[in-house]
């Protein structure tokens, strides 16, 4: 494990920051919202010029069935200057993102502490230091530990140790504010005041955590997923729920190969040496994952059991166990976690009549650098970027009790607005989430499409899916679709559905959707792709974010969901539908065949427009 002497007590100072904003920076103090749980002793009040001291700590934890498996986990505590037993402070707990640390949200916590907040950033299970296999945010294992790690700021004693033997215990915290009753209603011991953020796989744990500790009062999950098996294995129709479906599609193979092999490398030789558990079986990874991304590498496939182990560790098995306030924050350039999962995510909380609100944010998995005055991992700020101080505004409302909005049910940010400064101007807000109208666009087999009223032609077009799943072409892959890869694909092998130049921009928030007529001899795997074609005929692919459809019974329309995107078509500009046999950032069906695609029968491409 990593022994960050610097960490062990870091001591910084930083200048006070304005507690107020102008009607851009959107952090004006409002009304108070009632809260049914008694907070115990808050004063809540910041450290004298932001100052804090910090600890590097390792905390024994037991997890998995009757907590039969030990593990150790690291993590560094922040606790701001004045804050103690006589004047507690809320907590904040937060974890890393897939193949990162604790180090990495070592930002956060400063920034956090900064402003009165106590703080414990750790590394998960087979990350960063910490032993015990990666369990892909499995409640039951990563859940638990940090229901644990909850506990410890809680004030339990016997968790926290000072050295990685775990001979030298770290006292019983008393700095963080204690509950009453948790969010059962039920009294707890060891209850604190805590929040949890993080993205990614630090998004995934947040969900996971709650599930089991009703302890913990909010959270912010960023650029997560709500079913791992469409993360993984999307599929565009066949939808049962969400973004669940009766079958899978094509498998990331680029995404799952390079999160495979990071969490297989990440222990290193000393930790695979210091931990010998973590590499029997599957290396670093419960037996599952082995299978999964056999399967998925040879076949493109992912079986039931893989789904079912995938699903057990994602929000959509358990949504009905969160029952706290969620910020949802997700990516619009993000082709891992797409913009449908934290849709999902948010209507299944809303059903359930969970307070939930959400962002949707220009940066992703495929797009890490957030616009100017947006967020920021490295230097947060919340009086100078839009997302951070959303954060800071949810925190202060619910863990402290301020007199703080928490902002619009819904915002998104517009990439074509000029600005200057905080990011707010560039940020849409919306009572509800479904902000767009349909507009409809009918496909036409010369291979127009064209708007309500005006005549199509009826007919086919036929393509053909390469065997063994792979490519049909070549273009910018996935996993940075800004690359300066040319669009190139195999003559017969895509068909193509494109409007007239646009006579005024046309604003797009949302799912694009679509109904195929199809006719095949088995049951192949297409790709679905919406373009903004420039006047020059340059096309782009919107946010690299490309639909699988596994298409099981070609006999049946077959309905189409795509992801959502935040776009503008500027005047002069067109919308192109595309359908691929293949792509270079998949592995598809394994069969190769043709697929006749008919104008007539298939419904329109419906776009939620704005404007």
């Amino acid at each position: 494990m990593p022994t960050d002497a610097s960490a062990e007590q870091r001591t910084e100072d930083a200048g006070q920051r304005d507690e107020g904003k102008d009607a851009e920076g959107h952090r004006r103090p409002t009304t108070s919202l009632s809260r049914e749980r008694s907070l115990q002793g808050c004063r809540c009040s910041r450290p004298p010029n932001g100052s804090y001291s910090s600890q590097l700590l390792y905390f024994s934890v037991d997890v998995g069935p009757e907590l039969s498996t030990p593990c150790t986990v690291v993590g560094e505590l922040f606790v701001p200057d004045g804050v103690d037993a006589d004047n507690p402070a809320p907590a904040i707990l937060t974890t890393n993102g897939f193949g990162g640390s604790y180090k990495d949200q070592i930002p956060a916590l400063q920034n956090f502490a900064e402003n009165g907040y106590v703080g414990l950033t750790y590394s998960g299970l087979g990350f960063g230091g910490s032993s015990c296999k990666i369990t892909l945010d499995s409640p039951a294992y990563d859940g638990v530990a940090a229901s644990q790690l909850v506990s410890f700021l809680g004030g339990q004693e016997g968790i926290a140790f000072t050295d990685q033997a775990l001979t030298q215990p770290y006292p019983a915290l008393t700095a963080v504010v204690q509950d009453s009753v948790d969010h059962t209603g039920a009294p707890s011991t060891n209850d604190p005041r805590v929040g949890m953020t993080g993205g990614s796989y630090g998004g995934g744990i947040q969900f996971a955590a709650a599930s089991v500790d009703p302890r913990i009062d909010t959270i912010i999950p960023m650029i997560t997923w709500n079913d791992l098996s469409y993360s993984l294995a999307p599929n565009s129709t066949g939808i049962i729920s969400g973004v669940s479906t009766a079958e899978p599609g094509a498998a990331k193979v680029l995404f799952a190969s390079l999160l495979f092999g990071a969490g297989i490398a990440n222990p290193g030789v000393d930790g695979y040496i210091a931990d010998p558990a973590r590499l029997p079986g599957c290396p670093n990874y419960v037996p599952y994952m082995c299978n999964a991304i056999a399967e998925a590498v040879v076949t493109g496939d992912i079986g039931p059991q893989v789904v079912s182990e995938l699903r057990a560790s994602s929000v959509s098995s358990f949504v009905d166990r969160i029952n706290i306030p969620v910020l949802l924050a997700q990516g619009q350039q993000d082709t891992l976690f797409d913009l449908n999962e934290a849709t999902a995510t948010y209507d299944a909380l809303k059903d359930r009549g969970v307070d939930a609100k959400m962002i949707w944010h220009s940066w992703g998995h495929s797009h890490l650098a957030a616009a100017p005055g947006e967020f920021s991992f490295s230097a947060p700020d919340e009086d100078a970027q839009y997302e951070t101080g959303r954060f800071m505004d949810w925190f202060d409302h619910y863990l402290k009790d301020e007199n703080t909005e928490t902002g619009p049910e819904f915002a998104y940010f517009r990439n074509w607005i000029d600005y200057e400064g905080n990011a707010a101007p560039a940020y849409a807000t919306s009572d509800t989430v479904d902000v767009g109208t349909a507009r409809a666009f009918h496909l036409s087999a010369d291979g127009g499409l064209l708007p309500d009223g005006t005549p199509v032609i009826p007919g086919p077009k036929t393509i053909v899916t390469a065997p063994g799943g792979l490519p049909t072409g070549v273009e910018p892959l996935n996993i940075n679709p800004a690359g300066n890869i040319p669009n190139a694909q195999i003559p017969g092998t895509e068909a193509l559905w494109t409007t007239a130049p646009m006579t005024e921009a046309m604003d797009v928030v949302g799912a694009p959707t679509v109904t195929l007529r199809v006719a095949a001899p088995g049951q192949p795997v297409v790709f679905a792709k919406l373009y903004d074609v420039a006047p020059d005929g340059t096309s782009s692919l919107i946010n690299g974010l490309i639909a699988p459809i596994r298409i099981s019974d070609p006999s049946q329309p077959v309905p189409v969901t795509m992801p959502a995107i935040v776009h503008r078509f500027e005047p002069g500009h067109s919308v192109r539908l595309a359908i691929t046999g293949g792509d270079i950032s998949f592995r598809g069906g394994l069969q190769g065949m043709p697929v006749t695609i008919f104008a007539d029968g298939s419904g329109p491409l419906e776009l939620p427009v704005v404007s």
